[in-house]
């Protein structure tokens, strides 16, 4: 299999995630432009759209950094000879444009794999002596982020602030996961969420203040439409709740089981390199039938 990379912006996690994944499926790859475009089987651009209709005997995989919600670029996509794709991170952001009515292309959903390996427990450390304890914060009202501080303090837990619009230092945030016992998230909609998701790679169990609807990010004027701070997510990564009045009752569920959870095997098991290759190879395979 040879797949052209077409993109002038894309996703540093998605890109990696992907390059991980070709790697494992041994696929032949290259980033290139339209030129390239007869050598190779598959043409993926994330960003910009293409005539698939001048290519008829390719396949192609559109997404998912187009727009938000589906614009002009979708409609220059002529999909006559039904060889092509557009693909979101997560289903309810392909359901989204589903609904928004996308139809002359299907719209998948991919993830992208989570780098386990950067992302994991540190040997040289026992899981008892991760005592420390973060706060991530990211698109939500101030007011909700100074509610958790209050109660934080008032239980005298220290704690550590990672502001998303901050732009903290990776490798920072790589090094306080693997001393931690837990985090408490408070983030907005997330087509995947790379970094709540690398969090559960290392092993940390998450309270999750989820949200409902798009329209709850701070900043953006979305509409009501739904949204979830977690598209992958089961009960080995921890607890959730949508309410201020639900966090004390979930906070102490959350620690009462604190020792049970296993995020890392969910990662594992469902962002991983070689689950992620699985998602793409069956969307590849299925193009055009």
């Amino acid at each position: 299999m040879k797949i052209l990379i077409l993109s002038s912006s894309f996703h540093t996690k998605n890109k990696n995630g992907l390059i991980s994944v070709l790697n494992d499926l041994q696929y032949e790859y290259h980033f290139g432009n339209i030129n390239d475009i007869p050598n190779y089987d598959v043409i993926y651009s994330p960003d910009y759209p293409l005539d698939p209709s001048n290519y008829p005997s390719k396949k192609f995989i559109f997404g998912p950094h187009f727009s938000v919600f589906p614009d002009n670029k979708i409609n220059i996509i002529n999909n006559k000879h039904n060889n092509a794709i557009y693909i979101h991170p997560s289903k309810w952001a392909a359901d989204v444009w589903i609904n928004m009515g996308v139809k002359h292309i299907p719209v998948k959903f991919m993830p992208f794999a989570v780098n386990t390996k950067i992302f994991a427990p540190s040997s040289h450390e026992s899981e008892t002596n991760r005592n420390s304890v973060f706060i991530y914060f990211k698109g939500r009202k101030i007011d909700e982020l100074n509610f958790l501080k209050k109660i934080l303090n008032q239980k005298n837990i220290e704690y550590k602030i990672f502001d998303y619009r901050s732009k903290y230092p990776e490798e920072e945030y790589i090094n306080y996961l693997k001393k931690s016992k837990y985090g408490i998230w408070l983030g907005r909609h997330e087509s995947q969420g790379f970094a709540l998701e690398e969090a559960l790679s290392t092993n940390i169990p998450l309270l999750v203040w989820d949200v409902t609807s798009m329209n709850q990010e701070e900043g953006y004027n979305y509409p009501d439409i739904f949204g979830t701070v977690i598209p992958y997510w089961d009960d080995r990564c921890g607890e959730f709740f949508y309410e201020k009045k639900d966090f004390e009752c979930k906070y102490v569920e959350f620690i009462n089981k604190l020792n049970t959870y296993e995020p890392r095997q969910f990662i594992l098991e469902n962002l991983s390199i070689k689950k992620c290759g699985e998602y793409l190879k069956e969307l590849i395979d299925n193009i055009s039938k």
